[in-house]
This record gives structure tokens, C-alpha cells and sequence, in this order.
């Protein structure tokens, strides 16, 4: 396991962290779609060309698996998280396509110290993704927690 250097306390109110980012390929949108979410302008190019988007977009399911994933390698896989109970809102706010690249962040929008364990504390966040027009597509508000820093002793 590589060294941890996030904790708790690193998660100042205000505090921007960039994950990472990831290209959008066509073929990758259309076998998330067929498994998980099917519908014609995800799945089929010429469904996909005579609908409002005029091509083949990504379910916004599948915008938030790659933002997880691109939270995961970036940051999370460095960070002691304790996991999340939940998000509070998904947004998804322009159709992201193949040959996108997305980046996405994480915002702290609130961190408190848990009232009844002392180890950890809860942050609020909101992740953004930005394709590479710097167009926001998608945000993601929720939570998660995470233990503090151990004492050195």
C-alpha cells in the first residue's frame, strides 16, 4: 500500500484538488451503454444522429463511473477514506462524447470532526468534470470520510 498523505485534516473548506483526467472513446460509451444503460442515443450511431444530441453521447452513469475511477487513481488510492454514505446530487450538464477529454476535481465544501468517533471526520465535496473546452459537464455533491492524521510519537 503506497504512503498515505491525506487525512482528514488536509480538507480545508475551499481547498481545489485536481484527480485527473481521461480521453472518452466511442467504442467504450456504447459497451457501458449496452450492459447498464441502452437506450438508443448510447447505443445505436444512427438513433443516436436523428435524436436531440445528433450523435452518440455517454449515459451520464457512465460519466460518473469515470470520474469514480479517475477520484480512485488520482486521489482516493492516497487518501485514508473510510468510504462515503452517500451523494446528495448528480448533475449531468452537457452531453460528453467521444474524443472528450475529461478533468476532473474535487472541491471541499465543508469538513467536521465526527461528534461521536474521534479517529475520523466527514467532508462534504463537490467533484467537477471539465471537458477539454473547459465546459463543466457533470458535478457530483456528497460525502466522505476520512481518518485523521495519526499522532507521531
Amino acid at each position: 500500500m503506497a504512503q498515505l498523505k491525506w487525512y482528514f485534516e488536509d480538507f480545508e473548506p475551499g481547498r481545489t484538488i485536481p484527480v485527473g483526467s481521461r480521453n472518452v472513446d466511442q467504442d467504450e460509451i456504447i459497451a457501458f451503454a449496452r450492459q447498464f444503460d441502452p437506450q438508443p442515443f448510447h447505443v445505436d450511431p444512427e438513433a443516436a444522429a436523428k435524436s436531440m444530441f445528433g450523435g452518440i453521447i455517454a449515459s451520464g452513469w457512465h460519466t460518473c463511473s469515470m470520474m469514480m475511477r479517475m477520484m480512485v487513481d488520482g486521489f482516493l488510492s492516497e487518501a485514508a477514506s473510510l468510504g462515503s454514505p452517500g451523494v446528495d446530487e448528480i448533475r449531468w450538464l452537457k452531453p460528453v462524447r467521444a474524443g472528450d477529454t475529461l478533468a476532473v476535481t474535487t472541491t471541499v465544501l465543508d469538513a467536521r470532526p465526527s461528534s461521536s468517533r474521534p479517529d475520523r471526520g466527514v467532508v462534504h465535496t463537490m467533484w467537477e468534470a471539465k471537458n477539454q473546452h473547459g465546459e463543466t459537464v457533470a458535478t457530483v455533491k456528497g460525502m466522505g470520510m476520512f481518518l485523521r492524521r495519526p499522532e507521531q510519537g
